[in-house]
């Protein structure tokens, strides 16, 4: 795993969604602070836990 971008919107009735461009990765949360947390959350559950990759989010 190289770098997965995700495409980050707003929602009509509030909150945040996140979506992997290119793996099937989804997200969402009420705030981009608990969407930042679930989007690490998405990439270790979806990759092995044991992948020592980084995860950097910029926003």
């Amino acid at each position: 795993m190289n770098e997965i971008i995700f495409l980050v919107e707003e929602t009509p009735e509030g909150g945040y969604t996140a979506r992997a461009l290119g793996n099937d990765i989804y997200t969402q949360a009420e705030t981009e602070k608990q969407l930042k947390e679930m989007i690490k959350d998405a990439v270790i559950c979806h990759f092995d836990e044991k992948t020592n990759q980084s995860i950097i989010i910029n926003r």
